[in-house]
């Protein structure tokens, strides 16, 4: 018997549970592109992880000088920019990379959620800025943007700089972030940031080194990719069904004691 006149023999009960099964399929694979970004991208560079090992501190553009941490940093050896109330009952850990395309699914996401909770004084965020798309894929765009970054927290102004460029990210294989002359143009779009020191701050590459240890203490922790999000310790991401709904709930219950 041919194919077709098999598949032409098929009840209607089978090829519905055919359909009803695809359709599941589809919505789980929906939801893991939506609430597990941080998978996403790393199955996505799966092929090149072993360059990342292969490579580790041996980044184009790293520097040897001494790590210089951005005006309030906090943490273990100053590695972690806080946005929010130190009071807060809870505190949220995020590894980023302003590369990486994951990252900005989350903030995308999660950005209102997070401003409305870090400006009510629940919630507390300590960002760790890494260049795992450099090691990737090669360029210096992560480490530049980072610095960057970290500039923008010495003037007072990261949480605005740092949504510009994730609302500003160059494709994952466009090296953009690399030119110092666009992080210095974006800066335009934060009112005040554009100034003699920050633009000095940002040729210079004040803060590389301190993004270079950043990156290492991403490693020495054991993560596998970006973002790595961490509440009370614990990664969100292993609840599939996390979203910034439950997050909300979750920060305000331990807000409400």
């Amino acid at each position: 018997m041919s194919e077709k006149n098999r598949d032409g023999k098929r009840t209607a009960r089978e090829r519905l549970a055919v359909e009803r099964e695809k359709q599941k399929a589809a919505e789980k694979r929906r939801r893991t592109l939506i609430v597990g970004a941080s998978v996403v991208c790393v199955l996505g560079l799966a092929a090149v992880i072993g360059v990342v090992a292969a490579n580790a501190g041996k980044h184009k553009g790293s520097s040897a000088g001494p790590a210089v941490a951005p005006s309030g940093a906090q943490g273990k050896d100053g590695l972690a920019i806080p946005v929010g109330k130190d009071g807060a009952k809870s505190t949220l850990t995020v590894w980023e990379d302003f590369r990486c395309p994951a990252c900005q699914a989350f903030e995308v996401a999660y950005r209102p959620t997070l401003r409305e909770l870090t400006d009510a004084g629940k919630l507390r965020i300590e960002y760790h800025l890494v260049r795992l798309i450099d090691g990737n894929l090669g360029g210096t765009g992560s480490l530049r943007a980072a610095n960057a970054a970290a500039c923008a927290q010495d003037a007072g102004k990261f949480r605005d700089y740092h949504d510009v460029l994730f609302a500003n990210q160059p494709k994952e294989t466009d090296d953009a972030f690399a030119d110092n002359g666009k992080l210095i143009e974006l800066a335009g779009k934060v009112k005040g940031l554009d100034t003699p020191a920050f633009r000095k701050c940002v040729q210079d590459g004040t803060h590389d080194s301190w993004v270079d240890r950043s990156n290492q203490a991403f490693r020495s922790g054991g993560f596998t990719g970006t973002p790595t999000v961490l509440l009370g310790g614990k990664n969100i991401y292993q609840d599939r069904t996390m979203t910034p709904a439950k997050l909300k709930q979750l920060v305000e219950a331990a807000d409400r004691g």
